[in-house]
């Protein structure tokens, strides 16, 4: 694929960044995109590699070989078909994806991967300039309805592919705009919320009923859910992790996805009551992930006077680990835009105590450092260095930990099993729970996940629930934008 000599003639290239002293100012993407000439060069590295891991190392099956031969070959229309073939969402994913595809890239053996993600990036943006990017209204109808709970990644994709297999679909969200987490709780500086917008102009021309500030189960009776011949949940894992913190009830102590969706909601001209901001504070964040990120990120824009990191897991090595061999997700640290603009991270530290004043606001924080002490066959041990307590002044703690699971509300009222941590069960392949016309898909039927995981899921749940009602599907992993002829 490719260019069969492009890996030995081109080096990865991977697009800039705008300054830091000039991003920060702002709330709006700061890539600096490659050329064309550059992107095509980037295809061009594709190695003809016999058994392409890319594949297994993406949960949606991406035909990447195939994409990035015609990206090399200039037939960037037929590059988004094949995209658009296997993912509904490419401009989701070629910007937030971690891409598990590239660690699991054959080249990467020896060289720097294939830029798979921003190939991918750079396909649709290319597709919706040039207007190839069309809504695609089923021919008939099935008469059968479908409600869809939930408009994240997992909702939207299950929606798509039920409304193009002829079902009546109807997406309910809870908040007052469509997207779920990638609405608010993903900053703007890295998916600018006008993305969202055009693909959802998409499907509500492809026929896709919405309906916002509608929580299911709180303001909608769930019985109303008889109305429709399916229902597929897809509201997410919710349920924010917290810390047995002694003090952990100061004011100024607050959780991560309050804090970015306030800012985000701000910047959009909605109301924010009494909005919670890092501006001329010294800014803790608990949680290395990529929402801790965000929150430095967001932090720094707000204007913090200092903005500190903290992990509980050790630093992981610059490289991959050796306990996490080619081809899988590698062991190996990460540094994203937002450490770059400025971030003191430490790893291996405990929060002791959250440090309150008389009047409850939150002044220090105090810590202790910790190792890990790992017997085989054993559950590893957190041990606290004896003598290493140390007090860190902060006006707010911001908590990013991640999320426990799925809220209960739904389970509880429909009479839906759970599973050991607490998700909604049903079978991987299947997504149908122990009630047989309710099915569920993504983080709340698998827990806190990746967006592909979300939109992988939500396509294969659409394919069962298809089936269930017609009794077959001609809908598949592979199959969104229809036969690929003539390629």
């Amino acid at each position: 694929m490719g260019k069969v000599t492009g890996f030995k003639e081109f080096e990865r290239q991977d697009e800039g960044y705008t300054p830091v002293k000039d991003r920060v100012k702002h709330y709006k993407e700061f890539t600096v995109p490659l050329s064309d000439d550059a992107i095509t060069k980037q295809g061009s590295r594709c190695m003809d590699c016999g058994i392409p891991f890319c594949h297994s190392g993406c949960p949606l099956g991406n035909l990447i070989p195939d994409f990035n031969h015609m990206v090399h070959q200039g037939e960037w229309q037929k590059a988004s078909w094949i995209l658009h073939s296997t993912n509904n969402f490419p401009e989701f994913t070629g910007r937030l994806c971690p891409a598990p595809c590239e660690k699991s890239c054959v080249l990467g053996l020896i060289e720097e991967p294939v830029s798979i993600e921003n190939i991918e990036k750079n396909i649709v943006e290319r597709a919706f300039k040039e207007g190839w990017i069309k809504p695609q209204p089923p021919k008939l109808r099935t008469g059968k309805t479908i409600a869809i709970v939930g408009s994240g990644p997992a909702g939207l994709a299950a929606a798509q592919q039920l409304n193009r297999a002829g079902h009546s679909v109807t997406v309910f969200e809870r908040d007052d705009e469509l997207g779920g987490l990638l609405r608010y709780g993903i900053p703007n500086f890295k998916l600018e919320k006008s993305i969202i917008d055009r693909r959802i102009d998409i499907l509500k021309a492809e026929g896709i009923t919405f309906k916002v500030n509608i929580n299911v189960g709180v303001n909608y009776k769930v019985k109303k859910l008889k109305a429709f011949d399916a229902v597929v949940l897809c509201g997410g894992a919710t349920e924010r992790r917290s810390l047995p913190t002694l003090g952990i009830d100061a004011d100024g102590v607050v959780q991560a996805m309050d804090f970015l969706t306030q800012q985000t909601k701000v910047l959009f001209g909605k109301e924010v009551e009494d909005q919670i901001l890092a501006t001329d504070k010294h800014v803790i964040v608990i949680g290395g992930g990529d929402t801790g990120s965000d929150c430095i990120g967001t932090s720094n824009r707000q204007g913090a006077k200092s903005v500190t990191n903290f992990e509980i897991m050790p630093k992981p090595p610059g490289h991959r680990s050796p306990s996490t061999p080619w081809p899988y997700w590698p062991l190996q640290l990460k540094t994203s835009s937002s450490h770059e603009e400025g971030a003191e991270r430490n790893w291996l530290i405990n929060t002791k105590e959250f440090i309150k004043d008389t009047h409850g606001k939150l002044t220090a924080l105090k810590t202790v450092n910790v190792d890990w002490k790992m017997v085989p066959g054993e559950r590893p041990q957190l041990i606290e260095i004896e003598g290493t307590e140390k007090i860190w002044p902060c006006d707010l703690a911001l908590l990013a930990l991640g999320f426990t699971g799925p809220e209960s509300t739904l389970a509880d009222q429909l009479g839906i099993v759970k599973d050991a941590r607490s998700n909604y069960k049903a079978d991987y392949g299947k997504y149908q729970t122990n009630i047989p016309n309710i099915f569920t898909a993504g983080d709340m039927r698998r827990g806190q996940s990746l967006i592909v995981w979300a939109i992988s899921e939500g396509r294969e749940a659409a394919r069962q629930v298809d089936i269930y009602l017609m009794g077959k599907s001609d809908l598949s992993s592979k199959d969104v934008a229809g036969d690929l002829v003539a390629l």
